[in-house]
Protein backbone atom coordinates (compact mmCIF):
# COMPACT_ATOMS: atom_id res chain seq x y z
CA UNK A 1 0.00 0.00 0.00
CA UNK A 2 2.75 2.07 0.64
CA UNK A 3 4.34 1.86 -2.38
CA UNK A 4 1.48 2.77 -4.30
CA UNK A 5 0.62 5.45 -2.49
CA UNK A 6 4.36 6.62 -2.69
CA UNK A 7 3.52 6.38 -6.82
CA UNK A 8 0.46 8.45 -6.77
CA UNK A 9 2.20 11.29 -5.13
CA UNK A 10 5.34 10.92 -7.42
CA UNK A 11 3.42 10.61 -10.42
CA UNK A 12 1.26 13.73 -9.45
CA UNK A 13 3.71 15.83 -8.24
CA UNK A 14 5.99 14.80 -11.95
CA UNK A 15 2.31 15.73 -13.94
CA UNK A 16 1.53 18.75 -12.44
CA UNK A 17 4.79 20.89 -10.83
CA UNK A 18 2.72 22.69 -8.64
CA UNK A 19 4.30 26.13 -9.65
CA UNK A 20 3.25 29.24 -7.23
CA UNK A 21 5.48 31.96 -8.89
CA UNK A 22 4.42 33.07 -12.15
CA UNK A 23 6.38 32.15 -15.02
CA UNK A 24 6.83 33.42 -18.18
CA UNK A 25 4.25 34.86 -20.21
CA UNK A 26 2.24 32.21 -22.54
CA UNK A 27 2.55 31.89 -25.97
CA UNK A 28 -0.25 33.00 -28.10
CA UNK A 29 -2.09 30.11 -28.88
CA UNK A 30 -2.13 28.91 -25.53
CA UNK A 31 -4.58 28.63 -23.17
CA UNK A 32 -5.03 29.67 -19.70
CA UNK A 33 -6.42 27.02 -16.67
CA UNK A 34 -6.51 28.59 -12.69
CA UNK A 35 -7.06 25.46 -10.19
CA UNK A 36 -7.47 26.46 -6.98
CA UNK A 37 -7.62 23.38 -4.67
CA UNK A 38 -8.58 23.27 -1.10
CA UNK A 39 -6.28 20.60 0.15
CA UNK A 40 -2.54 21.08 0.39
CA UNK A 41 -0.68 19.73 -2.17
CA UNK A 42 -0.67 16.17 -0.52
CA UNK A 43 -2.00 12.70 -0.91
CA UNK A 44 -5.40 13.71 -1.51
CA UNK A 45 -4.58 16.15 -3.56
CA UNK A 46 -1.73 14.90 -6.16
CA UNK A 47 -3.89 12.37 -7.42
CA UNK A 48 -6.79 14.12 -8.13
CA UNK A 49 -4.64 16.66 -10.03
CA UNK A 50 -2.83 14.58 -11.73
CA UNK A 51 -6.06 13.04 -13.30
CA UNK A 52 -7.08 16.38 -14.14
CA UNK A 53 -3.85 16.81 -15.98
CA UNK A 54 -4.19 13.20 -17.71
CA UNK A 55 -7.33 13.90 -18.92
CA UNK A 56 -6.38 17.32 -20.26
CA UNK A 57 -3.92 15.43 -22.01
CA UNK A 58 -6.10 12.64 -23.49
CA UNK A 59 -7.80 15.60 -24.80
CA UNK A 60 -4.78 17.46 -26.56
CA UNK A 61 -4.37 19.67 -23.98
CA UNK A 62 -0.79 19.71 -23.20
CA UNK A 63 1.05 22.31 -20.18
CA UNK A 64 4.01 23.93 -22.27
CA UNK A 65 2.92 22.96 -25.68
CA UNK A 66 -1.01 25.00 -25.82
CA UNK A 67 -2.18 24.80 -21.76
CA UNK A 68 -0.42 26.79 -18.89
CA UNK A 69 -1.55 25.72 -15.52
CA UNK A 70 -1.66 27.85 -12.54
CA UNK A 71 -2.23 25.97 -9.28
CA UNK A 72 -3.06 27.02 -6.01
CA UNK A 73 -3.56 25.16 -2.80
CA UNK A 74 -5.59 26.65 0.07
CA UNK A 75 -5.04 23.72 2.71
CA UNK A 76 -8.80 24.19 4.22
CA UNK A 77 -7.32 28.06 4.93
CA UNK A 78 -10.05 30.55 4.87
CA UNK A 79 -7.37 33.66 4.20
CA UNK A 80 -5.69 31.44 1.83
CA UNK A 81 -9.04 30.69 -0.85
CA UNK A 82 -9.47 34.13 -0.90
CA UNK A 83 -6.00 35.26 -1.64
CA UNK A 84 -5.46 32.58 -4.30
CA UNK A 85 -8.94 33.07 -5.83
CA UNK A 86 -8.12 36.92 -5.76
CA UNK A 87 -4.40 36.16 -7.81
CA UNK A 88 -6.00 33.01 -9.63
CA UNK A 89 -8.50 35.83 -11.26
CA UNK A 90 -5.82 38.73 -11.76
CA UNK A 91 -4.14 36.57 -14.02
CA UNK A 92 -6.78 36.17 -16.40
CA UNK A 93 -7.27 32.18 -16.98
CA UNK A 94 -9.92 31.24 -19.69
CA UNK A 95 -11.37 28.96 -17.18
CA UNK A 96 -11.06 28.45 -13.11
CA UNK A 97 -11.32 24.69 -11.94
CA UNK A 98 -12.71 24.98 -8.32
CA UNK A 99 -12.01 22.51 -5.88
CA UNK A 100 -14.52 22.11 -2.93
CA UNK A 101 -17.37 25.15 -1.71
CA UNK A 102 -14.95 27.26 -0.11
CA UNK A 103 -13.39 27.81 -3.24
CA UNK A 104 -16.33 28.27 -5.50
CA UNK A 105 -17.14 30.72 -2.62
CA UNK A 106 -14.12 32.95 -2.52
CA UNK A 107 -14.13 33.13 -6.65
CA UNK A 108 -17.88 34.50 -6.25
CA UNK A 109 -16.35 37.13 -4.15
CA UNK A 110 -14.64 38.61 -6.92
CA UNK A 111 -15.30 40.66 -9.49
CA UNK A 112 -14.92 38.31 -12.89
CA UNK A 113 -17.09 36.95 -15.57
CA UNK A 114 -14.31 33.78 -16.03
CA UNK A 115 -16.01 30.33 -16.54
CA UNK A 116 -15.73 28.14 -13.09
CA UNK A 117 -15.43 24.53 -13.33
CA UNK A 118 -16.17 23.11 -9.82
CA UNK A 119 -15.42 19.42 -8.65
CA UNK A 120 -16.30 17.67 -5.19
CA UNK A 121 -19.01 20.43 -4.36
CA UNK A 122 -22.44 19.34 -2.66
CA UNK A 123 -25.75 20.91 -3.41
CA UNK A 124 -24.88 23.60 -5.49
CA UNK A 125 -28.16 24.68 -6.17
CA UNK A 126 -28.90 24.29 -2.61
CA UNK A 127 -26.18 27.11 -2.08
CA UNK A 128 -27.39 29.33 -4.56
CA UNK A 129 -24.04 28.24 -7.00
CA UNK A 130 -26.58 27.66 -9.96
CA UNK A 131 -30.04 28.22 -10.60
CA UNK A 132 -30.46 24.41 -11.65
CA UNK A 133 -28.70 20.54 -12.26
CA UNK A 134 -29.72 20.91 -15.78
CA UNK A 135 -29.63 24.73 -16.41
CA UNK A 136 -26.92 25.50 -14.20
CA UNK A 137 -27.19 29.45 -15.59
CA UNK A 138 -24.38 32.37 -15.10
CA UNK A 139 -20.98 31.41 -15.38
CA UNK A 140 -20.59 28.30 -13.15
CA UNK A 141 -21.31 24.48 -13.58
CA UNK A 142 -19.47 21.54 -12.10
CA UNK A 143 -19.26 17.75 -10.70
CA UNK A 144 -20.99 17.51 -7.42
CA UNK A 145 -19.86 14.65 -4.69
CA UNK A 146 -22.62 13.49 -3.05
CA UNK A 147 -25.52 11.43 -3.77
CA UNK A 148 -28.55 11.49 -0.89
CA UNK A 149 -28.14 7.55 -0.64
CA UNK A 150 -24.34 7.88 0.52
CA UNK A 151 -25.65 9.40 3.94
CA UNK A 152 -27.61 6.42 4.99
CA UNK A 153 -24.81 4.11 3.67
CA UNK A 154 -22.66 5.78 5.79
CA UNK A 155 -24.90 5.37 9.12
CA UNK A 156 -25.86 1.78 7.59
CA UNK A 157 -21.93 1.20 7.81
CA UNK A 158 -21.77 2.09 11.00
CA UNK A 159 -24.46 -0.18 12.45
CA UNK A 160 -23.34 -3.77 10.52
CA UNK A 161 -19.92 -3.96 12.13
CA UNK A 162 -19.62 -5.89 15.94
CA UNK A 163 -20.62 -4.75 18.47
CA UNK A 164 -22.74 -2.60 16.29
CA UNK A 165 -22.48 1.38 17.17
CA UNK A 166 -25.97 3.04 18.64
CA UNK A 167 -25.00 6.36 18.90
CA UNK A 168 -23.46 8.57 16.53
CA UNK A 169 -21.83 12.11 16.40
CA UNK A 170 -21.89 13.70 12.92
CA UNK A 171 -18.11 15.34 12.75
CA UNK A 172 -18.05 18.76 10.47
CA UNK A 173 -17.08 22.75 10.11
CA UNK A 174 -20.04 24.76 9.48
CA UNK A 175 -17.97 27.06 8.41
CA UNK A 176 -16.74 25.10 5.69
CA UNK A 177 -19.20 22.76 5.23
CA UNK A 178 -22.50 24.61 4.48
CA UNK A 179 -24.34 21.92 2.71
CA UNK A 180 -23.97 19.75 6.57
CA UNK A 181 -28.03 20.41 7.19
CA UNK A 182 -28.55 18.48 3.79
CA UNK A 183 -26.59 15.51 4.79
CA UNK A 184 -27.79 15.60 8.28
CA UNK A 185 -31.36 15.45 7.12
CA UNK A 186 -31.06 12.37 5.54
CA UNK A 187 -28.83 10.35 8.12
CA UNK A 188 -31.30 11.34 10.74
CA UNK A 189 -34.01 10.09 8.35
CA UNK A 190 -32.45 7.11 8.42
CA UNK A 191 -31.68 6.46 12.19
CA UNK A 192 -34.67 4.61 13.38
CA UNK A 193 -34.28 2.21 10.98
CA UNK A 194 -31.14 1.33 12.07
CA UNK A 195 -31.88 1.91 15.61
CA UNK A 196 -28.95 4.67 16.27
CA UNK A 197 -29.52 7.51 17.72
CA UNK A 198 -27.46 10.70 15.42
CA UNK A 199 -26.74 14.09 16.65
CA UNK A 200 -24.63 16.62 14.62
CA UNK A 201 -20.52 17.62 16.36
CA UNK A 202 -20.40 20.94 14.98
CA UNK A 203 -16.18 21.60 15.69
CA UNK A 204 -13.66 24.71 14.91
CA UNK A 205 -10.47 23.65 15.69
CA UNK A 206 -8.62 20.45 17.11
CA UNK A 207 -9.78 20.89 20.61
CA UNK A 208 -13.34 21.14 19.66
CA UNK A 209 -12.46 17.72 17.81
CA UNK A 210 -10.62 16.14 20.73
CA UNK A 211 -13.53 17.54 23.21
CA UNK A 212 -16.37 15.38 20.96
CA UNK A 213 -14.27 12.60 20.84
CA UNK A 214 -13.56 12.05 24.64
CA UNK A 215 -17.59 12.66 24.90
CA UNK A 216 -18.47 10.42 22.92
CA UNK A 217 -16.12 7.52 23.91
CA UNK A 218 -17.49 7.82 27.23
CA UNK A 219 -21.03 6.70 25.91
CA UNK A 220 -21.49 2.89 24.88
CA UNK A 221 -21.31 2.10 21.65
CA UNK A 222 -20.60 5.36 20.00
CA UNK A 223 -19.13 6.00 16.89
CA UNK A 224 -18.36 9.02 14.53
CA UNK A 225 -19.44 9.90 10.92
CA UNK A 226 -17.34 12.28 9.43
CA UNK A 227 -18.76 14.83 6.60
CA UNK A 228 -16.64 15.31 3.69
CA UNK A 229 -15.80 18.90 4.61
CA UNK A 230 -12.43 20.39 3.48
CA UNK A 231 -11.75 21.38 6.82
CA UNK A 232 -11.49 17.78 8.88
CA UNK A 233 -9.86 16.57 5.28
CA UNK A 234 -6.46 18.71 6.23
CA UNK A 235 -7.17 17.51 9.67
CA UNK A 236 -7.40 13.78 8.61
CA UNK A 237 -4.10 12.58 10.57
CA UNK A 238 -5.50 14.09 14.10
CA UNK A 239 -8.85 12.89 13.70
CA UNK A 240 -7.48 9.51 12.93
CA UNK A 241 -5.09 9.33 15.87
CA UNK A 242 -7.83 10.83 18.08
CA UNK A 243 -10.29 7.75 17.42
CA UNK A 244 -7.60 5.70 17.61
CA UNK A 245 -6.84 7.18 21.24
CA UNK A 246 -10.56 7.13 22.07
CA UNK A 247 -11.44 3.60 20.55
CA UNK A 248 -14.36 4.88 18.55
CA UNK A 249 -15.16 3.24 15.01
CA UNK A 250 -15.66 6.18 12.59
CA UNK A 251 -16.43 6.13 8.99
CA UNK A 252 -14.78 8.35 6.45
CA UNK A 253 -15.83 9.47 2.77
CA UNK A 254 -12.39 9.35 1.06
CA UNK A 255 -10.19 6.44 0.59
CA UNK A 256 -7.49 8.77 1.50
CA UNK A 257 -8.72 8.40 5.18
CA UNK A 258 -8.82 4.67 5.26
CA UNK A 259 -5.01 4.41 3.81
CA UNK A 260 -4.31 6.65 6.52
CA UNK A 261 -5.66 4.57 9.40
CA UNK A 262 -9.43 5.64 9.36
CA UNK A 263 -11.52 2.05 10.06
CA UNK A 264 -13.83 2.71 6.95
CA UNK A 265 -14.51 4.58 3.95
CA UNK A 266 -17.30 5.07 1.52
CA UNK A 267 -17.75 7.78 -0.85
CA UNK A 268 -17.35 9.03 -4.42
CA UNK A 269 -13.49 8.95 -6.23
CA UNK A 270 -12.54 12.29 -6.31
CA UNK A 271 -10.11 11.46 -8.84
CA UNK A 272 -12.76 10.65 -11.02
CA UNK A 273 -14.45 14.17 -10.58
CA UNK A 274 -11.71 15.46 -11.94
CA UNK A 275 -10.86 13.27 -14.79
CA UNK A 276 -14.50 14.04 -15.86
CA UNK A 277 -14.18 17.91 -15.50
CA UNK A 278 -11.14 17.88 -18.23
CA UNK A 279 -14.28 17.47 -20.72
CA UNK A 280 -16.16 20.71 -19.59
CA UNK A 281 -12.78 22.65 -19.58
CA UNK A 282 -12.01 21.16 -23.25
CA UNK A 283 -15.41 22.51 -24.15
CA UNK A 284 -15.13 26.11 -22.83
CA UNK A 285 -11.80 26.60 -24.18
CA UNK A 286 -13.51 25.63 -27.58
CA UNK A 287 -16.25 28.14 -26.65
CA UNK A 288 -18.94 26.38 -24.73
CA UNK A 289 -20.75 28.34 -22.16
CA UNK A 290 -21.08 27.31 -18.39
CA UNK A 291 -24.45 27.75 -18.57
CA UNK A 292 -24.83 25.04 -21.48
CA UNK A 293 -23.44 22.92 -19.63
CA UNK A 294 -25.22 20.91 -16.92
CA UNK A 295 -23.89 20.18 -13.73
CA UNK A 296 -23.39 16.38 -13.37
CA UNK A 297 -23.88 13.74 -10.33
CA UNK A 298 -20.92 11.43 -9.15
CA UNK A 299 -21.28 8.25 -11.01
CA UNK A 300 -18.43 5.96 -9.26
CA UNK A 301 -18.40 5.52 -5.17
CA UNK A 302 -15.28 3.34 -3.58
CA UNK A 303 -15.88 0.84 -0.44
CA UNK A 304 -12.72 0.61 1.61
CA UNK A 305 -12.25 -1.34 4.99
CA UNK A 306 -8.94 -1.01 7.22
CA UNK A 307 -8.47 -4.52 8.91
CA UNK A 308 -5.66 -3.51 10.41
CA UNK A 309 -7.45 -0.44 12.18
CA UNK A 310 -10.52 -3.05 13.24
CA UNK A 311 -8.21 -4.82 15.19
CA UNK A 312 -7.08 -2.56 17.14
CA UNK A 313 -10.41 -1.21 17.94
CA UNK A 314 -11.78 -4.66 18.54
CA UNK A 315 -14.22 -4.63 15.61
CA UNK A 316 -15.24 -7.08 13.12
CA UNK A 317 -17.18 -6.96 9.68
CA UNK A 318 -19.16 -9.58 8.56
CA UNK A 319 -17.91 -11.38 5.36
CA UNK A 320 -20.89 -9.70 3.33
CA UNK A 321 -19.83 -6.50 3.56
CA UNK A 322 -16.01 -7.57 3.45
CA UNK A 323 -16.51 -9.05 -0.20
CA UNK A 324 -18.47 -6.09 -0.98
CA UNK A 325 -15.68 -3.98 -0.69
CA UNK A 326 -13.66 -1.80 -3.09
CA UNK A 327 -10.11 -2.41 -1.31
CA UNK A 328 -9.67 -4.15 2.20
CA UNK A 329 -6.42 -2.47 4.16
CA UNK A 330 -4.83 -5.65 5.92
Amino acid sequence: MMSRRAFVGLAAGAAVGWPLAAPAQPQGGTRRLGVLMGTTDGPSGQGPAAALVQALGALDWHQGVNLRIDWRWAGGDRALFERYARELVSLGPDVIVAHTSPSVAALRREPNTVPIVFVVVTDPVGQGLVESLARPAGTITGFTDFDPPMAGKWLGLLTQITPPVARVAVLFNPLTAPFASLMMRVIQDSAPSLATTVRPAPVKDDADIDATMAGLAREERGGLLILPDIFVSVRRATIVALAARHRLPAVYPNRVDAAAGGLMSYGTDNSDLFRRSAAYVDRIFKGAKPADLPVQNPTKFTLVINLETAKALGVTFPPSLLDGADEVIE
